[in-house]
């Protein structure tokens, strides 16, 4: 399995700006495919954005298009989620997800495709 370990999670006033790192270790080897979801209180767990291991291809929510950029950087074992023009309905604890079986170019929404979770960073925009 791959540990993963959320940080940049804050308060931010709506229209603001964040950056969210997620710093993986133990299996990268196994070059992973990579996701960021969210769950606001009260509700479901959402996916957010995706990666495919190769950093070649992306996909993003509509709630976020636009607005959010997931990347990786696979010599530091990073990913991340830039989040701009944040909304107060973007709240919510985010999560970053490893998928450890995955082809180069393939990204994946469901939560149920990934493998490994961190334990959550907090996001808390006030309007």
């Amino acid at each position: 399995q791959v540990q993963l370990v959320e940080s940049g999670g804050g308060l931010v006033q709506a229209g603001g700006s964040l950056r969210l790192s997620c710093a993986a270790s133990g299996r990268t080897f196994s070059r992973p495919a990579m996701g960021w979801f969210r769950q606001a209180p009260g509700k479901e767990r959402e996916f957010v954005a995706a990666i495919s291991w190769n950093g070649g291809n992306t996909y993003h929510a509509d709630s976020v298009k636009g607005r959010f950029t997931i990347s990786r950087d696979n010599a530091k074992n990073t990913v991340n989620l830039q989040m701009n023009s944040l909304k107060p309905e973007d709240t919510a604890v985010y999560y970053c997800a490893a998928r450890t079986s995955a082809n180069a170019w393939s990204v994946y929404t469901k939560g149920g495709h990934y493998d490994s979770w961190g334990q959550g960073t907090q996001v808390t925009v006030s309007s």
